[in-house]
């Protein structure tokens, strides 16, 4: 196993629950992947605020695999409040109807937007019921051409379908795959009535994913070559594979290499049959995040999302950080192009006063630490076409699977895909072994 995130962890331990014997390499010296905490300036911080969906069942599978399934916040019923700059909150919540029909009060009573375009966002939802994320005409659209194409204004594509589409594909509802949008709408909100409920970690997640991840793969007896960057793979014809790391060549009888597509694009072999121009065409996204550690309670809601104003979701992780006193907030901008490599001086002067007109408590509290963090490669870039780019988990060498939540797992490159992506590849290098094995036996 080439690879400590999500994807490397569950397929890792997909393969010692089924009796292989497993070695996981890993350049860094933690576990989690993309999904890390540290500490800083006295507080426990994510580099970034993951949430899941009730229908995120392998991610939901691979949390009680690790034992903390219970250490996760599940909303009993999707209730997420949407503020504006001198208005009253709209909500997005669930009714007791069934799908599709549970979301048609909030939709309909949606204030921040009139009702002549509430109405052609019904109608667009559903007409996204009908489409076929695995039709590869529909991923080469973009969703907000799409949408223009319906009659949807600017306000509402920037602002109601960011609200359903930014944070799950890191990507403006503009730029996104039609595809991939109807994939997040059509298995959040349109399948069944509970399949949105928001979730988030009540822990650091460098302690929900490493930590716990650490403890299971020891557990299950899996090797850990921690602070072990691999060089180079080799899959011979008629030979076993083999990875070159520390100047050493290592065989193994399968490989799954669960790195990110870039770092997948050198080091798959010629063997593996993989374009690298392909591989690199996926692109990448960046997500910013601030970091805002105020005196008091400024916000009341423990998830708010922005309409109307640079402020995309806001999270208050004051108990996962550790804080005693005062107020630690989150704030998450995805598809954050426009943002990366802003000066935090710059940051704060657009941010803290935008969070001044949303939160009304926020204007008498002194602000004690503003910060911000940034994951330039947060994920491969979702727009339209790139379902071509993504390969699945077999490559042209059998022996070597791939894994990560830029392959073709069908869903975008979440948590749950990257878990899906190493259950996929799990299931292809035991197949392997298994034939492999037949074949020594005969």
């Amino acid at each position: 196993m080439i690879g400590g995130g999500l994807a490397g962890l569950a397929a890792s331990l997909a393969c010692a629950d089924a009796g292989a014997r497993v070695s996981l390499f890993e350049a860094r010296a933690r576990l989690g992947g993309a999904t890390w905490s540290a500490r800083h300036r006295g507080l426990e911080i994510d580099n970034g605020q993951h949430v899941f969906l009730r229908c995120c069942e392998a991610y939901l599978g691979f949390l009680g695999r690790l034992g903390v399934r219970d250490r996760v916040a599940l909303q009993p019923r999707l209730r997420v409040p949407v503020a504006s700059p001198g208005r009253a909150l709209a909500w997005i919540r669930r009714g007791a109807l069934p799908a599709p029909a549970h979301l048609a009060r909030s939709l309909l009573g949606f204030h921040l937007l009139p009702l002549a375009a509430r109405l052609r966002a019904a109608r667009s939802l559903r007409e996204i019921r009908s489409l076929d994320p695995e039709d590869a005409r529909v991923d080469g659209v973009a969703l907000g051409d799409w949408l223009r194409e319906r009659g949807e204004s600017d306000a509402a594509i920037d602002g109601l379908w960011d609200l359903f589409v930014r944070a799950t594909l890191n990507l403006s509802a503009r730029e996104a795959s039609l595809a991939l949008a109807a994939k997040v709408l059509q298995e959040g909100f349109l399948s069944r009535s509970d399949a949105a409920d928001l979730g988030w970690s009540e822990l650091p997640l460098g302690q929900l994913h490493g930590e716990a991840g650490l403890a299971a793969l020891r557990a299950a007896r899996v090797e850990l070559c921690l602070r072990t960057r691999v060089d180079a793979l080799e899959c011979p014809p008629g030979r076993p594979p083999a990875l070159r790391a520390r100047g050493e060549r290592i065989a193994f009888d399968a490989l799954i290499l669960a790195t990110t597509h870039e770092e997948t694009a050198r080091l798959a072999p010629p063997e593996a049959g993989l374009a690298r121009a392909q591989l690199l065409a996926l692109g990448r996204s960046p997500i910013v995040n601030l970091h805002l550690r105020f005196d008091r309670r400024v916000l009341e809601h423990p998830v708010l999302a922005g309409f109307g104003t640079p402020l995309q979701w806001i999270f208050d992780r004051t108990r996962a950080a550790g804080l005693e006193t005062g107020q630690y907030l989150a704030v998450s901008l995805s598809g954050a192009d426009a943002w990366v490599g802003r000066s935090s001086a710059a940051l704060r002067g657009v941010f803290v006063p935008a969070l001044a007109e949303l939160l009304p408590r926020a204007r008498g509290a002194r602000l004690e630490d503003f910060f911000a963090t940034c994951e330039p490669a947060a994920t491969f870039r979702q727009a339209a076409g790139t379902r071509a780019l993504r390969p699945p988990a077999r490559t042209a060498a059998p022996a070597l699977q791939l894994a990560g939540a830029w392959t073709a797992t069908g869903w975008p490159a979440t948590m749950e895909g990257a878990v899906r992506s190493g259950l996929a590849a799990a299931r292809g290098a035991l197949a392997w072994l298994g034939r492999a094995q037949g074949r020594e036996a005969a």
